[in-house]
């Protein structure tokens, strides 16, 4: 069985070859770093399955020429940047890892939050200018007492959860939105619902992003949800880049409506330096001090959590073409026609 990974972060894990090296022959390509790279037609060709490593970076070849793969796993959470109904119309599944790093997301979501509410990033930043001038404890803008406080989450699924019984931890009173969950979803975790995201901005002083991009949600933390806010808010993502309106927290943060925010992720990436936010922030401007955090797509990381993300990559495919189970599909409403069950030669 053939596996082409693409878009791969050098360099290679040899985990992956002592692991499964028995089963799987591995062609790893790493991100191109030039814009008009095409994947070789006969690599492409040969590939029983297809990993997409990166979050961001698209497939560098046409679907047509992968005429043998029989599934497409992203080899992390997010999928927005696969075809999920070009592949289901040649009856390929789309597949994602969605187990890998919830606890790190998780906790990176909660420690963006404490940086600007306990200070720990101004704090340090002032001391290394001047130790003894910036040794004030009223020196970070955003501190706050946690205790009684309303932590709301746009997305209560496996991360949004994991990071709501955290700030639960903290004494908060967790509030969340979340259209797509059945009623009574609320009771079982003894979170308060409400059923607007303008109810969601309007009773939190924390407001943390967890949930996936598509048509429904890109640009959905804007303008409108904004003007809604709690005066005060802090507003954390570490979900995916384009559901906040970069523009519209600007402005926000400019007009003081929105107190502070901590980005893990951002509409352009790398950071576009350009972005009035973003040069505020790289410049040091005066009013942005202690307000904003930007930390560079690394919620997911740690190397434990690389190693099984890699690893439960390749167990899922293993899984549907050795043993037709099909795990964590994401374009099932695509495939046509319906997948069959093909077990690998």
């Amino acid at each position: 069985m053939r596996i082409f990974k693409v878009n791969w972060y050098p360099p290679e894990n040899e985990e992956l070859r002592k692991l499964f090296g028995g089963k799987v022959d591995f062609d790893i390509d790493p991100i191109p770093t030039d814009p008009a790279y095409r994947i070789a037609r006969e690599r492409s060709a040969a590939a029983d399955a297809l990993i997409n490593c990166s979050a961001t970076h698209l497939v560098p070849a046409d679907l047509d020429d992968f005429e043998r793969v029989r599934i497409v796993v992203r080899e992390g959470v997010g999928y927005d940047n696969l075809d999920l109904a070009g592949w289901g119309a040649r009856g390929v599944p789309v597949c994602n890892v969605p187990d890998y790093g919830t606890t790190e997301v998780a906790d990176h979501a909660l420690a963006l939050m404490l940086s600007l509410t306990r200070g720990t990033s101004t704090y340090g930043e002032g001391l290394k200018r001047d130790p003894v001038a910036n040794w004030r404890f009223a020196a970070a803008p955003l501190i706050r007492r946690h205790k009684g406080a309303t932590f709301g989450v746009i997305g209560l699924g496996r991360i949004g959860l994991a990071a709501a019984r955290r700030a639960a931890a903290f004494d908060m009173k967790v509030v969340f939105y979340d259209p797509y969950l059945p009623n009574g979803a609320e009771l079982s975790v003894g979170y308060d619902r409400v059923h607007s995201l303008a109810d969601l901005m309007a009773q939190s002083d924390v407001v943390s992003v967890h949930t996936p991009l598509n048509d429904e949600t890109r640009g959905f933390v804007g303008a409108a949800a904004f003007a809604a806010a709690k005066p005060g808010l802090i507003l954390v993502n570490t979900a995916r880049g384009p559901i906040v309106d970069l523009d519209a927290l600007h402005a926000a943060l400019r007009d003081g409506r929105v107190a502070g925010a901590g980005l893990d992720v951002l509409p352009q990436e790398p950071a576009d330096k350009d972005h009035p936010l973003v040069k505020a922030w790289t410049s040091g401007e005066p009013w942005l001090a202690g307000r904003l955090i930007l930390t560079p797509h690394a919620a997911f990381y740690s190397p434990d959590a690389i190693k099984d993300m890699q690893r439960k990559a390749v167990e899922v495919i293993l899984a549907y073409l050795n043993e037709g189970r099909l795990t964590n599909c994401v374009n099932r409403e695509f495939l046509k026609p319906a997948v069959s069950i093909r077990k690998a030669s």
